[in-house]
């Protein structure tokens, strides 16, 4: 059993940590609790007392179910919907639990008839990732069929040292911290990096990405193959659904050569307003397409509406040839085939900024219901505030956005503070 939150008085107490449930199986009354109890404990606790209410023996039974049914699935889901179900689309999430809690809210939780599928960036720059990531696993666990956790560029380990959830999750568990970051490692590597929703929907959070050619290597002996990027006249060329689902998937450092390069493309890739497909270069991994590329992936994969993360209101300003992340969503292309769109879910983001001016920007989601499930219906959401008062788990005034920049070996700096309320 869950903790209890109340006594008789109606003042909130703890009775003892929460519980595996007697024969594994969750129920919605039970995630229930486990979210009331993080988001009591991100109020009222310091972030090192958490595993006094969530112990280590509890998240390696969550992370271990969900890595399970994770690993079973392909690369590119494909999500069938029934006529009389919708489909909630999310974006970044980005570690703001309580935005998280508010969202499946007011979106409603995933039920019978309704399938959510999360585009990634589960943890990392918020405060609460590992209570998000936690609990988002534990609803796939309950609706395995009805709630899909797809991969985000976050989901990897280089990003997770410079950005914030290693550290965060080393101040949360001190010595046992790093057998449970590794457990999440584990995990992250077994999330899909795609999905195909009724057939016509495709969403990844990076984007598109290239064709690799296999090709024989003359130094293997046994026959392993290399991969080739570019076509005969050195031109990048796209992939297709056929082609992802070929790729290696459990990459947890895709570096954007050979055998990464469709992982690192699918995660890390942005669309652009000129046609064409080239290197991300401001990235330094991943690539920019052009509507022609929309144009033309969707042609070939019988796509009418692709639905991507990844660009935040903090990216978006760096790219000002691109709309600006305000509103939670911006539709970037627009072609005879159909729609591009880019989604974010972390509303206010993010958690923590340097300058006092703020970006104040709206989260969104996407609902997509019957005859057709390619129309996005767009809904935008307020941040709740005020968010409980931490310290910073990485350095963010000077955070960087490009994978040959990062410090694969060190960790991110910064230790979790007092569960205050600013």
């Amino acid at each position: 059993m869950a903790p209890s939150l109340e006594d008789a008085e109606g003042e909130v107490k703890w009775d003892k940590p929460v519980q595996w449930p007697q024969g594994g199986n969750l129920t919605e009354e039970w995630v229930a609790q486990l979210a009331a109890t993080l988001d009591y404990a991100s109020r009222h606790m310091l972030p090192t007392d958490l595993p006094t209410i969530l112990p280590v023996a509890l998240t390696d039974q969550i992370i271990s179910t969900a890595s399970k049914l994770l690993h079973r699935e392909a690369n590119c889901v494909e999500i069938s919907v029934e006529p009389d179900c919708q489909v909630v689309l999310v974006g970044d999430v980005h570690g703001q639990f309580h935005d998280v809690l508010h969202l499946l809210e007011v979106a409603g939780p995933p039920a019978a008839d309704r399938i959510f599928v999360f585009n990634g960036d589960y943890v990392d720059r918020g405060a609460w990732g590992l209570e998000t990531y936690l609990y988002l696993l534990c609803w796939k666990i309950l609706m395995p069929h009805r709630v899909f956790l797809l991969r985000g560029n976050h989901e990897t380990k280089f990003c997770t040292s410079a950005y914030g959830f290693e550290q965060e999750v080393m101040t949360k568990y001190g010595d046992r911290a790093r057998h449970l970051y590794r457990k999440v490692l584990g995990c992250f590597e077994g999330h899909p990096l795609a999905a195909r929703v009724a057939g016509c929907v495709y969403l990844a959070h990076g984007g598109l990405f290239r064709y690799v050619e296999p090709t024989p290597s003359k130094r293997s002996k046994i026959g392993r193959r290399l991969m080739r990027t570019r076509s005969q006249d050195g031109s990048l060329k796209l992939g297709t659904l056929s082609d992802l689902q070929k790729a290696r998937r459990g990459v947890l450092n895709p570096s954007g050569y050979g055998q990464n390069a469709v992982p690192a493309d699918v995660l890390w890739s942005d669309p652009s307003p000129h046609d064409g497909l080239s290197h991300n270069k401001a990235r330094g991994i991943g690539l920019l397409w052009g509507p022609d590329c929309t144009q033309e992936f969707m042609e070939k994969n019988k796509i009418k509406l692709i639905v991507r993360s990844h660009e935040g209101p903090d990216a978006r300003e760096k790219r000002p040839e691109m709309a600006p992340m305000n509103k939670g969503y911006t539709v970037d292309h627009v072609v005879k085939a159909g729609k591009l769109v880019t989604l974010f879910s972390a509303p206010d983001y993010p958690q923590f900024q340097q300058e006092q001016k703020r970006y104040c920007n709206k989260g969104a989601y996407i609902v997509l219901q019957a005859p057709d499930f390619s129309e996005p219906h767009f809904h935008c959401f307020e941040a709740i505030l005020p968010r409980p008062k931490v310290q910073p788990y990485y350095d963010f005034v000077n955070c960087i956005d490009s994978d040959e920049e990062l410090d694969l070996g060190g960790s991110s700096e910064g230790s979790g503070g007092s569960g205050d309320e600013y």
